[in-house]
């Protein structure tokens, strides 16, 4: 698969330090775009990129691996590019040759901003918003720059990865031979999240104490394993080699922020499905069974109206889970549904039952909640769950669906025995 990866020629296009117009420099770094200069790699490796990619599964927007679902979230996006997330979004919509030019032509009128509108341009048509054209920036996109001045109004992070996801949705269709997009995110986040996979280089600088993205850790090794050889190596991998918080050290440039978590759609370039309830183990959650991908897409208003009341919708995936006692924490029945209804498996050296590859028993080490004390008969630090918890875990998941099924909410004195039951079950709250 050919990647559209222009770290190259923008390196050469980018004026060094201190060498911008100061009016091009005032723009830049008031629009929250100014790191997009430095964060991309020199070339992606397609190999690796690639094989996620054939993993990729445009109804849910997450990778399918064999130990569950991972996604590049909103999180993954501001700690590695550091563009912001909360914003309004923006979607184009298509200009004819001849609106295009007068955009241009107006645009370019402004003597004083046509330098910095033009370079801006180059910028995210370089990085976030890269097509398959390679060398042309779509005139959709002119009206968004038509007031410089409202640049850092946007979330950018989410039209970065609305663009990404677009072009892996594309990418991962088996006609399609090019990923567009971004690659340097995505590279990025793999070598962010699976530190055995590829080849990496490492700056010598410490992004997480001299505050510049995390992109800007990596530098490009040329790869010696093709794409056909890392089928079964993601198919080997297990809980244990994924980092799955890799940006905890990061969060005095990019602290935590709960809108990450929002769960519905996010609009672009077109409109995607984000859906953090598939991936919680990369929030610091048990990771339960979620529901159905939503269907179909709302309404740009309506999209809007859900991101600006997201508070509703991160409420509504957390309630059913809790932080993670250990990395990779799932409820008792999520791995045996996930590979009911996912085919995460690419490789086949043996079949279970019925011709289906046999569920992975990944028993990781048990690690009690750190608030709780270590009683002098309780089981060892590395021992696996005792059939107690396991059959705690069992009942919590059956109330779990259960308030799903009907639409529970905590403010609804009708279920208050449910939650009760519910809280108990997991350890946070005392039996009255």
């Amino acid at each position: 698969m050919h990647c559209a990866s222009l770290g190259t020629k923008l390196t050469g296009w980018i004026p060094g330090p201190g060498e911008h117009h100061p009016n091009i420099q005032g723009w830049l770094d008031e629009s929250g775009l100014k790191w997009l200069e430095r964060t991309s790699l020199s070339k992606v490796d397609p190999h690796i990129l690639s094989a996620f990619t054939e993993r990729w599964h445009p109804e849910t927007s997450s990778f399918h691996m064999s130990f569950g679902e991972m996604t590049i979230t909103l999180d993954d996006v501001a700690c590695l590019l550091h563009i912001p997330v909360r914003g309004i979004f923006y979607t184009p919509v298509p200009v004819s040759m001849e609106e295009g030019a007068a955009l241009a032509t107006e645009l370019l009128g402004v003597p004083y901003d046509c330098a910095a509108w033009a370079y801006l341009l180059l910028l995210v048509g370089c990085t976030i918003l890269t097509d398959k054209s390679y060398t042309r920036v779509n005139a959709k996109w002119l009206p968004m720059f038509r007031d410089l001045s409202t640049l850092n109004k946007f979330s950018w992070a989410s039209a970065a990865l609305v663009c990404l996801y677009d072009n892996m949705n594309d990418a991962s269709m088996f006609t399609t031979h090019a990923l567009a997009g971004y690659p340097t995110l995505l590279q990025c986040w793999i070598h962010e999240y699976f530190p055995t996979l590829g080849r990496r280089g490492e700056f010598v600088h410490r992004c997480d104490d001299m505050g510049y993205p995390r992109a800007m850790r990596w530098v490009y090794k040329q790869g010696k394993t093709k794409f056909p050889a890392y089928r079964p190596i993601m198919d080997a991998l297990t809980p244990s080699d994924v980092i799955w918080r890799p940006f905890e050290g990061h969060r005095g440039s990019i602290p935590s922020d709960l809108i990450t978590c929002f769960s519905g759609y996010l609009r672009g370039c077109t409109v995607v499905p984000y859906l953090p309830e598939r991936c919680l183990r990369q929030f610091g959650f048990v990771q339960y069974i979620p529901p159905p991908p939503p269907h179909p897409a709302p309404s740009y208003t309506d999209i809007d109206s859900l991101w600006s009341g997201y508070h509703t919708y991160v409420d509504r995936i957390l309630q059913f889970t809790r932080p993670v006692r250990f990395d990779a924490e799932t409820t008792a029945d999520y791995l045996s549904w996930y590979y009911i209804v996912s085919h995460p498996i690419l490789c086949r050296p043996h079949d279970g039952p019925h011709g289906a590859p046999p569920v992975p028993e990944f028993v990781p080490a048990y690690a009690p909640p750190e608030a709780d004390p270590v009683l002098q008969d309780a089981p060892p630090a590395h021992a696996p769950p005792s059939g107690e918890q396991r059959r705690m875990d069992a009942i919590v998941s059956a109330l779990e669906r259960f308030i799903g099924q009907v639409d529970a909410g905590r403010d609804d004195d009708v279920f208050d025995d449910i939650f009760y039951a519910l809280d108990v079950s997991r350890g946070d709250r005392d039996i009255d």
